[in-house]
């Protein structure tokens, strides 16, 4: 199950949740009651392994395949 970042608009209060991806979004802050909660997005990081991401990763001999 995926864990959602949420913040609170009204008192600041940060917290997080896991949810199933039909579950509806919450609304409602633990802490203070109000109807001021939202997502709080952030960049995923990315890293890439294997071969093929660089020009010197090409399959064969490079000195072969370009005149």
């Amino acid at each position: 199950m995926p864990t959602y970042h949420y913040r609170c608009k009204n008192c600041e209060y940060d917290f997080t949740e896991q949810q199933s991806f039909s579950d509806d979004p919450i609304t409602v802050c633990p802490k203070c009651g109000e109807e001021q909660v939202h997502k709080v997005y952030s960049s995923v990081p990315v890293k890439f392994k294997g071969h093929g991401f660089y020009r010197t990763d090409r399959g064969g001999s490079s000195s072969s395949s370009e005149k």
